[in-house]
């Protein structure tokens, strides 16, 4: 039986660390096994669980928080792409283009996800696993990190005279996107996203590595990756959503009060990250996930050891 407690607990940390590059799901079921909640170590591998619908309606709140925070560039984009259609006019319309280009790196990671997301978390969504893959998703933010900065500062900066580094919602992220960004690159950070169904990778942190390669800056890496993880999100929770609502059966306070939870720690994350990525980099949840997944594999092995 979930606990309000519980419920709570992984409902912060949920909305902090699914837009943190330092992977939800890997936190989700370490923070699990930390605790020894053994009602709930272990469901993660199983087709239903009451953890799979915690975890699900977690998901839907993130998503609705995000379309919250970059409320006003949804417009631009849905706008833009009603005239793509309306048209079939993509190339200088820089909001119908970024509509374009997240449907396009949506499409691979949702595809695979729902063909393989069970079988890839039956085989690796355990504490194990996880604790390896946290630490391999530091590496990755250190080592991915140093490449791309050395060309970020040599670029000029993007950022035009008289325009609010503020601006949030305008022109211009769509337009620095549209930029950098071909389809076929846009396909590949989808397929990128992949890694993101294995717990303790993060979407965050290996599409915001994908968009600086691309040539974008961290800001504008992170809001393409912020996008991006929108949809998927959504998606994946109003799939199983039908299905989680049918199986409550006197869990629904306390999945309310963990989704509740989530979905206003997303909307603080994202506010936050988004102005702290216009200067600083992914180092330092590089090192974050290497020593959590450090400390972690200690625990275990004093735990074996007793």
């Amino acid at each position: 039986m979930l606990s309000y407690f519980q419920a709570i607990v992984l409902g912060i940390v949920q909305g902090v660390t699914e837009l943190f590059p330092v992977s939800s799901l890997g936190h989700a079921v370490l923070i699990a096994n930390l605790f020894h909640w053994t009602n709930l170590s272990g469901q993660e591998t199983a087709n239903s669980s009451t953890f799979l619908n915690l975890l699900v309606m977690m998901h839907v709140a993130t998503a609705i928080a995000l379309i919250i925070f970059y409320r006003e560039q949804w417009v631009r984009i849905v706008k833009g792409f009603l005239r793509s259609v309306k048209t079939k006019y993509v190339t200088h319309d820089s909001d119908a283009k970024l509509a374009w280009l997240l449907i396009a790196a949506t499409i691979p990671a949702g595809l695979i996800g729902l063909v393989f997301e069970h079988k890839l978390r039956a085989a690796f969504g355990t504490a194990f696993f996880a604790i390896v893959l946290i630490i391999v998703n530091g590496i990755i933010l250190l080592k991915g990190d140093k490449l791309v900065t050395k060309a970020e500062l040599s670029r000029p900066r993007r950022r035009r005279q008289g325009v609010d580094v503020d601006e949030l919602a305008t022109n211009r992220t769509s337009r620095v996107v549209s930029d950098h960004l071909t389809f076929e690159r846009a396909i590949l950070i989808g397929v990128v996203q992949i890694g993101a169904l294995f717990a303790g990778i993060s979407r965050s942190g290996i599409t915001m590595l994908a968009g600086l390669r691309s040539g974008l800056d961290h800001q504008d890496a992170a809001r393409f990756s912020f996008l991006l993880a929108t949809p998927i999100i959504l998606l994946a929770g109003l799939y199983k959503l039908p299905s989680v609502l049918g199986h409550l059966h006197g869990t629904g306070g306390p999945i309310l009060a963990g989704s509740l939870l989530a979905g206003v720690g997303a909307y603080l994350s994202v506010r936050f990250l988004d102005k702290y990525f216009r200067s600083k980099s992914l180092k330092p949840f590089g090192w974050y996930c290497i020593g959590f997944g450090v400390f972690m594999l200690l625990v275990s092995v004093i735990r074996g050891a007793s």
